[in-house]
């Protein structure tokens, strides 16, 4: 009793030491990616892949002035997103996508202030994510309205505290019906600008929209992981496209 007295400070340090190394290895265990996604970081005649600073997918023979910056999902390699990054950079498209510090974006939701820099000849930035990196995204909207000119949520949507619904920003929100956190999907509408455009895919579910394997607490989907991200690269390109027109 009187070690604990005396020592009391050591023991605080060691439980907060075993709490903070518990919340690393946690947070370092990250899904993917899949063999299909290492598949799509090698560079061929219709996209360059440089995998420094940041993933960056860029359509060869075009210069793209229109750029999309992607946040990946919490606890998720950013690799995995590889494939549909390299679809929409064939598109005409740059498409960056940061590794975020423990694979949670909520520790750089600002990083695309340093991806925007890098690109001065870019005219036109569209920034989204899928699920806490989507919420983050719209954080990054939020906290700098006018820093970009679209805004892509896959299966995600903004914090309460963030909420759009006073912005005009060009939006679209992709989802699944299978997704295992639909109801918070479903709900969000008053969180978000009145002018978004709502994509369901009907037989989506939440880990579908990578390629990292299945998710706790999601739904089996209906349709193939190809399927499904075929119609999110359709629907993130229709708003590319329009901020390329403009």
């Amino acid at each position: 009793m009187k070690f604990l007295k005396k020592y009391w400070w050591l023991l605080l340090l060691l439980i907060l030491a075993l709490g903070i190394g518990g919340f690393y290895v946690w947070a370092s265990d990250a899904s993917g990616p899949m063999p299909e996604a290492l598949a799509a970081l090698e560079s061929d005649e219709l996209v360059t892949v440089e995998t420094e600073p940041w993933l960056i997918f860029t359509p060869t023979g075009v210069t793209p002035t229109t750029g999309f910056i992607f946040y990946p999902g919490g606890k998720v390699d950013y690799r995995s997103y590889a494939p549909q990054a390299r679809d929409i950079a064939e598109a005409g498209y740059l498409v960056v996508i940061p590794e975020m510090p423990l694979n949670l974006a909520v520790f750089d939701a600002n990083a695309a202030d340093d991806i925007i820099a890098a690109y001065p000849d870019i005219e036109n930035w569209a920034i989204g994510g899928h699920s806490l990196g989507g919420s983050m995204a719209a954080k990054y909207v939020y906290d700098n309205p006018d820093a970009v000119d679209g805004l892509v949520l896959w299966a995600s949507y903004p914090a309460s505290n963030n909420s759009l619904a006073q912005s005009t920003l060009p939006t679209t929100s992709i989802w699944g019906t299978e997704d295992g956190g639909v109801d918070g999907i479903v709900a969000s509408p008053p969180l978000m600008p009145a002018n978004t455009i709502w994509v369901e895919i009907e037989g989506g579910n939440h880990a579908q929209f990578g390629w990292y394997g299945p998710q706790a607490g999601d739904n089996p989907a209906t349709i193939s992981r190809e399927e499904q991200q075929a119609q999110t690269v359709a629907a993130t390109v229709e708003l590319l496209a329009q901020l390329d027109s403009q």
